[in-house]
């Protein structure tokens, strides 16, 4: 087991229910000193309380088990809204959100997700076509097809 899933399953093991979940472990080394990235979520949205948390009983396990090398800087937080989603666990969280999703051909579709499934998303996507009122049209798009999937934030 390489040293990401040994961190990664560390990290699960610290989360404080099962509503909670992984999004992303990234291990960066730049110059002399190693920076550990984690992502991690929850169903309800995350707090900083959890973020604290997790980092600290991660990084007391990390100590105590010697698994990095060098000096590292490890933060724990949660995705930001332009960090692309990534799980199914992260559609179901979105439902009802607005969606920019750009597919594995280069084309780009934005509409609002309103299901998701083992095998892809339902995107409700508004058609606007020239003299006729603009009609929403629901759009399947199967998993291996999405390259990437970006929460769109309105402030209207």
């Amino acid at each position: 087991m390489n040293l990401r899933q040994t961190i990664e399953e560390i990290v699960e093991k610290h989360l404080p229910d099962a509503s909670h979940f992984v999004v992303d472990i990234q291990i960066v080394e730049k110059g002399p000193k190693k920076s550990l990235h984690i992502l991690i979520d929850a169903d309800q949205g995350i707090t900083i309380d959890t973020c604290a948390l997790v980092s600290r009983a991660v990084g007391d396990e990390i100590e105590a088990k010697e698994l990095m090398d060098t000096a590292y800087v490890m933060e724990v937080s949660s995705p930001g809204v332009d960090f692309p989603l990534s799980s199914r666990r992260q559609y179901h969280k979105n439902v009802g959100r607005s969606l920019k999703i750009t597919l594995e051909n280069g084309e780009t579709l934005e509409g609002k997700l309103s299901e998701v499934d083992q095998r892809g998303i339902q995107l409700q996507i508004v058609k606007k076509e020239k003299g006729k009122k603009a009609a929403e049209e629901g759009v399947f798009l199967p998993f291996d097809q999405i390259r990437k999937s970006i929460v769109v934030v309105s402030f209207k």
